[in-house]
């Protein structure tokens, strides 16, 4: 699939999820970072999940199709919708997105050809005031974001993604800024105001999962 000028398209798009490959990292890599190893999700990782989104990012990458792969961070549809996406590589972004946002990003990605060969993570930031409104493309943002062929689907170096995380780290969403001291469903409001989330205390979380 072309567009006119002789420009590929993904014709897979592959919706995964931010955090898939952080289970597998060094415990060095994850200390160091901590503010997105360390979150509820990837603390958890219920019924293994992360393990088997990154084994089906992995095979879509050697099918030999034109593809696009997205890792969204946390749902929120209490987030504000039409707003400005943030994408970085390296599976170090931590944040939130509506998802109205993200299925608007999936309609994109169909006719944007500098999302091929691309694994990229997403999060949006507040147009607080009207100052940061989403741009009319995402494409000049993800042409700046490596090819996987360049890569060999590992995402950057350790360098750029040790850079990238500092710079991330400062777009979290509260007051304390602090994802990797979260439970699982607990918001960043709560976690600024001391209050405790859903589903419990951090550390003895009791999520209402089931196997099937």
């Amino acid at each position: 699939r072309t567009r006119e000028g002789g420009a590929v398209l993904p014709k897979v798009i592959m919706l995964s999820s931010a955090g898939v490959t952080r289970p597998d990292w060094s415990e060095e890599k994850k200390l160091a970072l901590e503010g997105c190893a360390g979150i509820p999700i990837v603390r958890l990782n219920p019924f293994g999940i992360l393990g088997v989104k990154a084994e089906s990012e992995e095979k879509l990458r050697n099918c030999g199709v034109d593809y696009t792969i997205f890792r969204p961070c946390g749902l929120n549809d209490n987030w504000s919708p039409n707003q400005r996406p943030i994408f970085s590589q390296g599976d170090i972004a931590v944040g939130r997105i509506n998802r109205q946002d993200v299925a608007k990003i999936l309609v994109d990605l169909l006719t944007t050809p500098e999302a091929t060969g691309k694994t990229f993570e997403g999060i949006s930031i507040a147009n607080s005031e009207g100052y940061y409104p989403p741009a009319p493309s995402i494409g000049p943002a993800l042409e700046r974001l490596a090819l996987d062929s360049e890569t060999g689907g590992k995402g950057p170096s350790e360098e750029v993604v040790r850079a990238t995380y500092a710079i991330m780290q400062q777009l979290l969403p509260g007051e304390k800024q602090d994802a990797a001291g979260l439970a699982m469903g607990q918001t960043y409001e709560q976690l600024d105001k001391d209050e405790e989330g859903r589903l419990g205390v951090r550390g003895t979380e009791e999520a209402p999962l089931r196997s099937t």
